[in-house]
């Protein structure tokens, strides 16, 4: 069973535990997830295809991410969650943190802080090993091809970290 971290409104950790997707957070009470992109220096961008069994958002386009397990750093979460997701390690990668943002869902127990990451790393295509419980194929796409995506409402998250695709 994974456990996630409790924050407060200021993404302090409560000291306190809940289950992953045991939505019974109260307000004010968050979760930390992580969003990881990946840029290689000829200014393309590793995006994943979500598979159709995902109960929300199937056959959409993102970036690596999850939750940060409990007792994980936001660091720590977003390199495992590449890892797992792409086969890429991006640890020692140029780049790193970039922007919080969160989202409030009241009433609903689902509040959540998203640390974005932006790594700027050479890698072939051969490198990635997609994750097949998570995607069903990957692209490498230009900041244009990403925002086409988002344009036609299959890109997850983009209004919330597009700037992140600037050079």
């Amino acid at each position: 069973m994974e456990f996630w971290d409790i924050y407060d409104k200021d993404k302090k950790k409560t000291g306190r535990t809940m289950k992953k997707n045991d939505w019974h957070l109260q307000d004010g009470e968050y979760h930390l997830t992580v969003l990881g992109v990946i840029m290689r220096p000829d200014g393309k961008y590793l995006i994943t295809r979500r598979v159709m069994t995902k109960a929300w958002a199937p056959g959409w386009w993102e970036v690596s991410g999850g939750a940060a397990q409990a007792g994980e750093e936001s660091l720590e979460a977003v390199c495992r969650e590449i890892r797992e997701e792409t086969g890429l390690d991006v640890i020692g990668a140029e780049g790193g943190y970039q922007f919080t943002y969160h989202r409030e869902n009241p009433g609903e127990g689902d509040n959540y802080f998203v640390d974005v990451y932006r790594f700027i790393m050479d890698f072939d295509e051969s490198d990635v090993k997609i994750q097949q419980e998570e995607a069903m194929g990957f692209q490498l796409a230009t900041r244009e091809e990403i925002k086409a995506l988002a344009d036609q409402g299959i890109f997850l998250h983009y209004d919330s970290i597009c700037q992140v695709f600037q050079a």
